[in-house]
């Protein structure tokens, strides 16, 4: 285990699976103590948090709804009081709702949901965060290359989400930046997930788009997301970080 994060506090929102759990793991890897932030999969957020104690350091699961921003900041500020400190904020908590933006029967309510948790939720955590981080601290966004270049029909209001993003954090960059406080956003791509598996429907269509031929894996882009939290990237601020395989090469 790596000691560049030891004595350090990180909180990720959506921490129970995919890029999330692999983000958790790794930053307790590097000797941080991380608190998994998640909206209903406990099972597997106390799995993480058995995964990251066994690899001696601390960890400890919190149950939020992204949608809701005073769940959000009461989040973060129950992290930072319970664990005397946070330095380290991993916003990685997403929904996903598809659909082409002239269709008459659109499930209008998962697009907002989609809205309150992609952009609202890592607001509200930004907003919270910026009350308890010291000097040093460090805000990372995961957002998708869909951001960039959408690539495929129907996904118009979930990239809006992700390049709304891009836009508050390189804001947040500059009123942090006095503080010491970093703001970025990796950008993945198509990496496998419950979310988007390997062998879901478009996967075939993802692989070709890409450079690489292939799916990314979670902790492929989980360790982009370490440097950005690490010493090592104390002049990277207000960045776009795209980590997918050459999508947009």
């Amino acid at each position: 285990m790596g000691e560049t994060l030891k004595g350090k506090v990180a909180l990720v929102t959506g921490g129970s699976r995919g890029i999330g759990a692999a983000t958790a793991r790794a930053l307790a890897d590097e000797g941080a103590q991380v608190a998994v932030g998640y909206a209903a999969s406990a099972d597997k957020a106390a799995a993480v948090v058995r995964d990251i104690e066994a690899k001696g350091v601390r960890a400890a699961a919190y149950r939020a709804d992204q949608a809701d921003a005073d769940q959000v900041a009461e989040l973060v500020r129950t992290v930072a009081a319970d664990f005397g400190r946070l330095d380290i904020l991993v916003n990685n908590a997403g929904v996903a709702v598809n659909g082409p933006v002239d269709d008459p029967d659109a499930d209008v309510s998962g697009f907002e949901r989609q809205l309150a948790v992609n952009v609202g939720g890592v607001v509200a955590a930004v907003r919270a965060a910026a009350t308890v981080l010291g000097e040093g601290g460090r805000i990372v966004t995961v957002g998708s290359n869909l951001a960039s270049r959408t690539g495929f029909p129907g996904v118009a209001d979930y990239a809006a989400t992700k390049a709304a993003i891009v836009g508050y954090s390189k804001g947040a960059a500059r009123d942090l930046a006095p503080r010491g406080i970093t703001v970025n956003v990796v950008q993945s791509g198509s990496v496998g997930t419950d979310m988007n598996p390997e062998d879901g429907p478009t996967a075939d269509a993802q692989r070709a788009m890409n450079a690489m031929g292939r799916f990314g894996r979670p902790e492929e882009i989980a360790a982009g997301i370490v440097f950005l939290a690490s010493p090592a990237a104390s002049f990277v601020t207000g960045t776009v970080l795209t980590i997918d395989g050459g999508y947009l090469a």
